[in-house]
């Protein structure tokens, strides 16, 4: 009995080492494809360059991923992700819903002004995975917060516009151009508290007094 308890402890730690490696070597081939995508484009980057990058076979890529648009799709997902965790950290430390709403936003522009986050998700990604998959990972991660906390204040009466969705559409769109217009300004730390004015008038004009 006791050697049986042994052998299945032993083959479960094999089972935790080996997965922990599947793991550690997915996370090495998305932090490659990022890096390449980012820096060369997605039609640019080969397979090959990635797992060269990762310092993995090929094998194990394709392990992990059934194409290049697969792992692209990986990339725009942890982009994504690290996007919206920002905005709820930002959020939660908000007590007030329209701050909460508000200091949101201002975290979204932070992640929309990441080159690697500007590039991939809102210049390629729609083209390259589709718009109806581009919009399922938008709606999981940081619109779908937004899109949360806008209903949250139309439930509580307190907001003037009746759709929540098309309006965080649309905030979420324009925070992407305005992250465009601030890239590309010789003077961002000017303009960006500028920004950060008029987006507040903005939110404010959509709240019911």
């Amino acid at each position: 009995m006791s050697m049986f308890i042994e052998t299945r402890m032993e083959t479960e730690r094999e089972k935790s080492r080996r997965e922990e490696y599947s793991e550690a070597t997915r996370q090495a081939l998305l932090a490659a494809a990022r890096q390449l995508f980012a820096a060369q484009g997605y039609h640019a980057t080969g397979i090959e360059a990635v797992a060269q990058a990762a310092r993995v076979t090929r094998g194990a890529l394709y392990h992990h991923f059934d194409d290049k648009k697969a792992l692209f799709d990986a990339v725009v997902v942890q982009l994504q992700a690290g996007a919206a965790q920002a905005v709820a950290r930002r959020a939660r430390a908000e007590p007030d819903k329209w701050r909460r709403l508000h200091v949101g936003t201002e975290a979204y522009l932070e992640a929309c002004l990441d080159p690697a986050y500007r590039w991939l998700v809102i210049q390629e990604a729609p083209a390259i995975l589709g718009r109806k998959r581009y919009q399922e990972i938008d709606e999981a991660y940081p619109l779908g917060l937004l899109i949360a906390t806008l209903m949250s204040l139309r439930r509580d009466g307190e907001l003037t516009f009746d759709d929540p969705d098309l309006l965080s559409r649309m905030l979420a769109a324009m925070i992407c151009e305005v992250a465009q217009l601030l890239a590309d300004s010789e003077t961002p730390q000017t303009l960006k508290p500028r920004v950060a004015e008029a987006l507040e008038r903005i939110l404010r004009a959509f709240r019911r007094s």
